[in-house]
This record gives C-alpha cells, structure tokens and sequence, in this order.
C-alpha cells in the first residue's frame, strides 16, 4: 500500500527534523543571496551609471572644447570685418586668417547683404576654406548660389543673435568643396551706426563630430547618437537614419510615452539617464546637451551588457545552492535518524510515568548527551512529581486562607466608609449618596463625610497602586481626613496637615489624589481644596481649580490653597475618582470626558442615588464585559433650599 508524502514524513522525526533544517537553511540562503543579489545589482547599476555618465561628460567635453574654439575664434576676428567695411576686399584675407590661426575649423565665410558694395555687384561672400592643410579663398556667391536665401545666413540675420545651425550638406554646384556635412557658427555683422550689413559664418565638419562621439563605447554593443534641435540623428550606428529619421519616428507606428519623454528632454538640453525601451532592446540611455548648439549627445548602453556578468553569476550561484540543498537534505536525514533512535525507549519510559506508576524503576542509559539528560530527567521527574503533588495540595489549602483573609481585609476596608444612606434622614437639605467599588478584593480609593456645627465636611480620594497596600494607605488618609477635619479647619488646611502626616517615612513613596470640601449648611457657601484630583462636576460642567496643588504624601508643601464658591444650594456636585472617565472596554477605549459630561448634563433632575446608579450601569455598558481596569468611587451631592 503506497504511503501519502504527508504520512511519510510527518511518522518520521528525522525527516520532520532535516526538512526542517533544510528549510531553514534554504531560508536563510535565499535572504542572504536576496540581499547579497539585490545590493549588488544595485552596485553594477550605480558604476554603470557612474562609468557612462564619466565617460559621456569627457566626450561632451572634448566637443564643447571645440565648439568652444569657433566661438572664440569667431568672436575674435568679428571685430576685423565690421572696422573695415569699406574695403571690401579685405574680407578674403580676414575668412583665411581665421583658418590660418584655427586648423581644427573647415571653413569661414563673411557674407554681406545684396548690393552692399556697388562695385562688387548683387553677390558678395568672402569664403575661405581648408583643402587638406592649404588655406583656399573664393567669393562663394552668384545666381546659382543665393547664399543670403540660406540658414546659415538668415537664422543669424532674423533672430539678430550668434547661433549654431543644424548640421547641412551646402549645395552649391560649383563649390565641391563644400559637399561634405558640416555645422556652422553664425554670427551677424553690424556697421559703426549698428545697422545689420551681413553674417560671418564659421564651419566645423561633423565627420569629426561623428568620429569622437562614436567611438565612446562603454561597454561592447553600446553606441552613441546626436540629435538636433528637431530632434533629427546627426550621429547614428545606423547610416541609414542620418538626417532621414528623428528620434520620434519609432513613435508614429506605436506610440511610446518613455521615448517621447527622452526625445524631449534631450530636445530641452537636460542632463540625465533613462531606462527604457530603445530600439528593440531594454537600455539604460544617457544623454546631454552640447553647448549652446541645440544638440544632445546620448550612449545607449544595453541592459544585458551591463548585467551580463552579473546574470551569469546568479544563474551558477542558484544552481549551486539548489544542488548543496538536496546533498544536505540526504546527509541531515541520515545523520538525524541515527542519532534520534534511543527517542523511541524514552517514549515507552514516558508511557510508563504518564500511566502513574512514578515507583516503577527506569532502565538506565549510558549516554552523555541530550538523551542521556533527558533519560535522567525522567527519573528525576518520578519524584519531584510525588513531591509536588504534596506541595500542591498545601499551597491550595494556603490560597484558601489567603483569601478568606483578603474578604476580611476587604470587609474591614469597607466598614471604614459610610455605607448607610440615606446618611442624615433628619435632614431634608442634605441630598447624598456614595459608592466605592475596588477593581480588585481591596483598593485604595476612599470617600467620607461627616455633620459638625451645620458644616457638611466631605473628601474622595484615589491613592497610588492598588491592593493591601494602597488599602492600608488610604485607611490612613481616612482617619486623618476624619481627625483633622472635626477641628472646624477649612479644606486647605486639612490638606495642608495630612500632607505633612503622609511625608513623615514615606519609603515607598505613596500618594493620594484627594478633593476635599466643606459646605456652610446655613448659607450654602462651599470651601474645597483639590489636591490634584479629577476636576468635580457641577451642574453638568467641570468645576476646574483656579489654583493648582500638589497630590497628598509626595513632598512638604507650605501651604496648600484652596477657593470658595458663595452659594452652592440647588446644584449638583459629583465628585468621582478615574475609574469613571477612565473605564475601558476590551479595544481599551476609554468612556472619555465628553461621554462623561453627556451623562451629567441629563441628570441634573436626578436624586444622588440615581445618578450614581446611572453611571455605574454606564461603566458597565462601556467595559462590555472586560475586567475593570481601576477602583471606581462616585460621591454625589446636592444641596436643596428650604
């Protein structure tokens, strides 16, 4: 019967354990090759970009350098022809003389308006030009020739300003000089009163160009272009698309968003790298402007050039990791099976302790290792597991007691607060009820109050932490507020003696926030003190201390203050601690002091007791059934006129 893969493996430890291993390895491997792959890719990118960019800024350089020297050159000599405008003849030996002190340039022609010169006729062009080493001069213009009809001469002459043309074949029949491709720097001509009287027009040949620009290869199948201002190919690998196509051709058959970008943005003379889809093939093109000239250079470097090594370098390192997986996978499993064969005793010695025979004696094992630990330990087991069940049959006996006595402790806690309400039945002015509720068997919230002499002293307090301890402090609070207070002091000077009581050996640095206040029976005026307490609620509004004061048992204060408020009768106060506002639910959402507000601003025609009750129910709905995360003691009063 054939065993499903599943089965197999998952009957066997050893093979669970070196696939396992295997896996974690193979994890392990692609992380790091991932890395080691994805950074290193990002390097070749980088000195890919770096390399190309170099070497396309030398070549765009040694360009400009020579474009740089017409300029000069023709910048220099302009001044020669516009002093001497009134010999003619002159203008030959100026056009040879800037060959003559520039051999890199083609030629220079100085051409004048139409019948500028009555004796020299309709035609008058100075052209001087570089036959092979010898300076040649000849007076370039006659019917056949119309120079002044041409670029070279009007784009200077309209847009009255130095330009480059567009690279050109200059057609003229009976000049074969001119047959080559060039490019021309020109420049108009003024007379001494700034009239325009023609154009000096400088020529380099693009043949040069061409040559410097294609022979930048940075990698073996990259090549350079140039384009012109409209975007034609002056420079291309590609003879057949010279001043044929442009680089938007590709475009009218099948639109293409990324090549359009690149041809504009060389047409803009910006500088930058691209990576797109040039001519069939995934390339990374890097291109800059020439100058001035309207030009842009560009090297289109393959993508499989520049991660050519790289990708063969993946495919040996994934292939030899692939292989080193499976001859680990065969070597762990056998290793492991061997190794994990004394398990199966110790599992027949697990049966016999789980069966309950803990007296039964273990066979022993002579081994050093884990297994022999393990084979130790489950003897060592059969009598810690007597013992404990000796020790857990005391420590549930002591949970016991310790919980009895908790209840007594919380029962005593309890007794320490008022509980009986209403508290004063023989007075009809006196609206006030109270609640505590300890998050755990004992908290340390407290509240109190007490009559004396027609004053209703009262205080709610919230101490530091939480169980025995914070009980025993706030039991402290209670009997202090409670001693202090019957001396007829006002609210302040309570708190100001109970901070002092509280200070005295006070390692553990326990505090209690406490809001204490006293009401005039007779006059309904009310004095409290807020020892940085929850602000109380009167008629529905945050009743917020103008003054600030320190919370109880933290450090000797002077003194502390207090306010007055002159008539208190027919308002409901509501002091709480933050187990109100602060309630959460399971999502840990607090109830929030608006909610808290909300609840406040509909009970104002309540009794004490209900609106106690009202909020306790609201605490509830709001936890849903989480465990409380706080004490929550609410106190409520109101005061009525009679």
């Amino acid at each position: 019967m054939r065993i499903p893969m599943r089965s197999y493996i998952r009957r066997s430890l050893s093979r669970r354990l070196s696939l396992l291993i295997v896996l974690i390895a193979t994890i392990i491997f692609v992380a790091a090759l991932g890395f080691m792959f994805v950074e290193s890719r990002k390097a070749v990118r980088e000195e890919a970009i770096s390399s190309a960019t170099e070497t396309l800024d030398n070549t765009v350089l040694r360009v400009n350098s020579l474009l740089d020297r017409v300029v000069i050159a023709t910048d220099n000599f302009e001044w020669l022809p516009a002093r001497h405008l009134n010999t003619p003849d002159s203008m030959f030996t100026y056009s040879a003389r800037i060959l003559r002190c520039n051999p890199d340039l083609n030629g220079c022609s100085i051409s004048f308006e139409p019948d500028l010169f009555k004796d020299k006729g309709r035609y008058f062009s100075a052209y001087s030009y570089n036959n092979h080493g010898t300076i040649e001069t000849t007076q370039e213009g006659n019917e056949q020739y119309e120079y002044f009809y041409f670029d070279w001469y009007q784009m200077a002459k309209l847009l009255d300003y130095p330009v480059w043309t567009e690279p050109f074949v200059d057609y003229n029949p009976e000049a074969v000089y001119t047959k080559e491709v060039i490019a021309s720097y020109c420049k108009p001509l003024r007379d001494n009163d700034g009239n325009y009287v023609g154009t000096i027009s400088t020529d380099i040949s693009l043949e040069w160009l061409s040559k410097t620009i294609s022979e930048v290869k940075p990698y073996p199948n990259s090549y350079s272009i140039m384009i012109g201002a409209g975007g034609t190919f002056f420079v291309h690998p590609d003879s057949t698309k010279l001043f044929n196509e442009t680089i938007f051709t590709p475009t009218l058959e099948k639109p293409d968003t990324a090549l359009t970008a690149l041809g504009h943005a060389m047409q803009r003379g910006e500088t930058g790298v691209r990576q797109l889809m040039f001519e069939g093939q995934d390339c990374y093109v890097f291109y800059k402007a020439l100058g001035s000239t309207g030009w842009s250079v560009a090297i289109v470097c393959p993508e499989s050039d520049i991660f050519g090594g790289y990708n063969r370098l993946y495919r040996i390192v994934i292939a030899i990791v692939i292989l080193g997986l499976i001859v680990m996978l065969f070597v762990f499993s056998r290793i492991i099976g061997h190794e994990l064969k004394p398990l199966h005793t110790l599992a027949l010695q697990a049966e016999t302790i789980a069966s309950g025979q803990f007296d039964k004696t273990l066979p022993k094992d002579k081994r050093i290792d884990e297994i022999g630990s393990l084979n130790h330990t489950f003897s060592n087991m059969q009598h810690s597991l007597v013992n404990f069940i000796e020790e857990l049959k005391s420590t549930t006996a002591m949970k016991a007691t310790i919980e009895s006595e908790l209840k007594v402790a919380s029962d005593i806690q309890m007794g320490l607060i008022p509980r009986v309400f209403p508290p004063f039945p023989h007075r009809q002015d006196i609206d006030l009820y109270a609640s505590m509720t300890p998050a755990k068997e004992v908290g340390g919230d407290l509240y109190d109050y007490f009559l004396q002499d027609e004053r209703l002293y009262f205080c709610i307090g919230d101490v530091s932490g939480k169980g025995i301890p914070a009980s025993m402090f706030m039991a402290i609070t209670r009997n202090l507020f409670r001693i202090i207070a019957q001396q007829n002091r006002a609210p302040w000077e309570v708190a100001t003696q109970i901070n002092s009581f509280l200070t005295r050996d006070n390692e553990q640095s326990m505090f209690v926030t406490m809001f204490i206040g006293m009401i005039d029976l007779r006059k309904g005026l009310m004095e409290f003190c807020n020892c940085g307490h929850n602000a109380p609620i009167l008629d529905g509004k945050f009743l917020e201390a103008k003054d600030t004061n320190q919370p109880l048992g933290l450090w000797e204060s002077k003194a502390f203050v207090g306010e007055v408020i002159e008539d208190i009768r027919d308002k409901q106060l509501l002091l709480y601690t933050d187990g109100l506002n602060e309630a959460e639910n399971q999502q840990q959402e607090r109830l929030g002091d608006e909610r808290l507000l909300e609840l406040m601003q509909d009970s104002t025609h309540l009794s004490s007791e209900e609106v106690v009750t009202k909020l306790k129910a609201a605490v509830i709905n709001h936890r849903a059934g989480a465990e409380p995360n706080d004490d929550l003691t609410l106190l409520c009063l109101s005061i009525k006129s009679l």
